[in-house]
């Protein structure tokens, strides 16, 4: 695999994604769910809150990178807050 770069950070990227998608299962199974209305007026699961999060964070993230200069912590911290936000009020 000499075409990808396998770097630290990217497997850590991906086993964090592996690992969100095993609890989120887990979770699944052991206490099923109800969906959910919440800001958006949508019906959502657990599952749906946690595709909505990832999608928003990818922007942030591309946003940040695009648009500011500053280290990309910051941007990771901004992600943190708006999956609080999400699977509080979504």
């Amino acid at each position: 695999m000499q075409w990808m770069a396998w770097t630290t950070p990217t497997a850590i990227f991906f086993l964090v994604i592996a690992g969100l998608l095993v609890v989120f299962t887990v979770l699944g199974v052991r206490y099923p769910e109800t969906p959910r209305r919440g800001i958006l007026r949508i019906d959502t699961t657990r599952g749906d809150r946690l595709f909505i999060t990832l999608l928003g964070s990818a922007f942030i993230n591309a946003g940040w990178l695009a648009l500011s200069g500053l280290p990309q912590w910051w941007a990771l911290g901004i992600c943190a807050l708006w999956a609080a936000a999400v699977f509080r009020w979504v």
